[in-house]
């Protein structure tokens, strides 16, 4: 904890923030979690099984969806989760069709996808994550499900959050126009009325900013690191500087949508 409050204190972060920060810490230090993941797999509407695994916290109900960046797997999110798990959140990180490997776990999605000859772009992943959904919310006992991406599948969650019901908010890391012109991140999220977390490098702002402008949600938030930033939700990994920051703000947003 030492450490924490010295990080904080030296990048000049408001002392509310800081209090802020430290309640959840303190509300959440005795939360119990069961250990460890289980993985599980699902189809998506092409039949293609992807594969997830599952984090359960004792007495949660409400799930996130993780979503990672490209070229990475659902070993993005396997320090993340058991955060998460911490704050009171069941996670389920997907292995989606367009990814590779990170933190030694590789994406069995992916793999398949290959060798059965299924379609792997980035928009081809959008169903993974639609089947993601499917599975978190009847798992959950029909609770509307989180969705929280990365890079370009910051951008799908953001257009699926908007179009499925059965999503109640969306955490974007590094939103941007990943498509060429195969997709309008910007027009497809217009509109958009759900709460909204989104962060970015500072050489990003410009583009989120693009998308973010046409969001409608009253419940919308944009946090600018004080510093460069980092690309994607590999900003809350303990080993990024300034990680910190980002939890300080996506905390309160977090307990926010808790109960919707």
């Amino acid at each position: 904890m030492p450490l924490i409050i010295t990080n904080i204190i030296t990048k000049k972060i408001p002392m509310k923030t800081i209090i802020t920060f430290l309640i959840v810490v303190l509300l959440t230090s005795n939360v119990r979690i069961i250990q460890g993941q289980t993985k599980v797999t699902f189809k998506a509407e092409d039949g293609l099984m992807v594969t997830a695994d599952e984090y359960i916290a004792e007495n949660a109900t409400r799930y996130i969806i993780l979503c990672h960046q490209a070229g990475y797997s659902r070993g993005e999110y396997s320090e993340t989760a058991k955060r998460l798990n911490k704050l009171g959140f069941n996670c389920l990180a997907v292995d989606l069709r367009s990814g590779g490997e990170i933190n030694g776990i590789k994406n069995e999605t992916a793999a398949l996808a290959a060798s059965s000859g299924k379609p792997a772009s980035y928009l081809d992943a959008e169903q993974d994550i639609n089947a993601a959904i499917e599975y978190a919310f009847e798992k959950s006992g029909s609770r509307n499900v989180i969705l929280l991406g990365s890079s370009y599948s910051a951008s799908l969650v953001l257009k699926v959050g908007k179009e499925n019901d059965k999503v109640s908010a969306i955490i974007a890391f590094s939103p941007g126009e990943y498509f060429d012109k195969k997709l309008d991140v910007a027009a497809a999220v217009y509109g958009l009325s759900k709460p909204v977390w989104v962060t970015s490098t500072q050489k990003e702002v410009p583009d989120v900013n693009s998308i973010m402008k046409g969001i409608k949600s009253k419940n919308k938030v944009q946090y600018i690191p004080t510093g460069e930033g980092v690309h994607g939700s590999k900003a809350l990994w303990k080993s990024q500087a300034g990680n910190e920051e980002y939890w300080i703000k996506l905390i309160p947003f977090l307990d926010s949508i808790r109960n919707l």
